[in-house]
């Protein structure tokens, strides 16, 4: 068995990429962050088979955290016609 085939190592990785996400600002690793732990609930469900190649599984990362993005931006994202607009500037006093 390899390491990347236990679930807590995904559950690890998503713990990393969270804290990531909160220290670094830019809403980058959020995503990826719940790739992981979809990886790790499937795996630990044995819903995805744990003997996998690793090329395989980071396929099936890569589209669960492009989903979860996906998700993220339809979730977060300002309402159709509404526009950003600032009227001061963070540097005037």
């Amino acid at each position: 068995m390899t390491f990347w085939t236990i679930w807590w190592v995904w559950l690890s990785a998503a713990l990393v990429l969270a804290i990531l996400e909160v220290l670094v600002p830019g809403f980058v690793f959020l995503g990826f962050a719940i790739g992981a732990a979809i990886m790790a609930a499937l795996i630990w469900g044995n819903v995805l088979i744990a003997a996998l190649s690793l090329p395989v599984l980071l396929l099936f990362f890569a589209a669960l955290s492009l989903l979860a993005w996906l998700i993220l931006r339809r979730a977060f994202a300002l309402p159709k016609g509404q526009v950003k607009y600032f009227e001061d500037d963070i540097n005037d006093n």
